[in-house]
């Protein structure tokens, strides 16, 4: 498997498209969120790897499985469906999909853009300490995952 960055920018753009083909009827072929939650969803991540955003952290949860689910994840690259999500990147309320899509082609531009530098220095919440390409990976991932659950 060829591994992908957001930092290059053939991936990037990639992704973008891949956002791009989205329209306000896209429907899932998972899960419960429209396509705007995703969109919503997906850019939560992208601010939390960014600094703009600190997620709370269960620092149990966190010890009890943290590291054992970051070996996992990495190894496995992918998410399994349905699988909970940290509080603060559930959707509350309704969201507008013209403005959720042009939010995440804007931040997924911006973590290339803003390149290593502009990644966090603050662990992750439930997997805490990433490298720099582990916290590429994980967006790749996170994006491809949601994307794939819209069928594009």
């Amino acid at each position: 498997m060829i591994q992908q960055s957001l930092f290059e920018d053939e991936t990037n753009q990639l992704f973008t498209n891949r956002v791009k083909q989205l329209n306000s009827n896209s429907k899932a072929l998972w899960g419960k969120m429209t396509v705007a939650d995703m969109l919503w969803h997906c850019s939560i991540p992208l601010e939390a790897a960014s600094g703009k955003l600190i997620p709370k952290t269960n620092k149990l949860v966190k010890f009890l499985f943290g590291k054992m689910a970051k070996r996992q994840f990495m190894r496995n690259q992918s998410f399994k469906k349905n699988l909970p999500t940290f509080s603060e990147a559930k959707s509350k309320g309704k969201h507008d999909f013209n403005t959720e899509r042009d939010k995440l082609v804007t931040s997924i531009q911006n973590f290339k853009t803003h390149g290593i530098q502009g990644l966090t220095s603050i662990d992750h919440p439930f997997f805490g300490h990433l490298s720099v390409g582990e916290w590429d990976n994980l967006m790749v991932i996170h994006l491809n995952h949601h994307l794939n659950q819209f069928g594009v």
